[in-house]
């Protein structure tokens, strides 16, 4: 299955506006915008016009970009959970169980997660034992 271009004309623009703004020559506009509206300040006496058009831009701005950023977001981690559940699914010894962990509620979650941190200890002291050659409250054996 070969990734195909999305047919979504609002995933197009979210897609290439996220690229655009993230670039450094973006940033520099932004700046210069900026550096411009401070420069007119005098000119424009720091009025309260002067003022309302920095906060009203940068309002509209912000309020924009949060739609694209939750977009872009929502469909990267879908994309990255789909490719995680691939992975699961390929691997022979993975639990199949785990596929739409996204799906459950924080308790279920944690209640899975409390089962991996308890391996990942457990699994922690056998490579202790192994490295040391001594078992937890036991007298390391003598080697020869």
């Amino acid at each position: 299955m070969r990734p195909t271009k999305s047919r979504s004309w609002f995933t197009r623009l979210t897609k290439s506006t996220a690229r655009a703004t993230g670039r450094p020559a973006t940033f520099m506009v932004a700046v210069g915008v900026v550096a411009v509206w401070a420069a007119t300040g005098p000119l424009f006496g720091f009025s309260d016009t002067w003022q309302l058009v920095i906060n009203t831009g940068t309002t509209i701005v912000t309020f924009l970009m949060v739609f694209l950023i939750q977009s872009t977001q929502n469909r990267d981690a879908e994309a990255v959970q789909v490719k995680l559940d691939e992975i699961i699914r390929a691997v022979g010894n993975a639990k199949n169980e785990l596929l739409d962990l996204e799906e459950l509620d924080e308790r279920e979650l944690d209640r899975i997660r409390d089962t991996y941190r308890a391996m990942a200890r457990t699994a922690r002291e056998h490579t202790d034992e192994e490295r040391t050659g001594k078992r937890p409250g036991r007298k390391p054996s003598p080697r020869h």
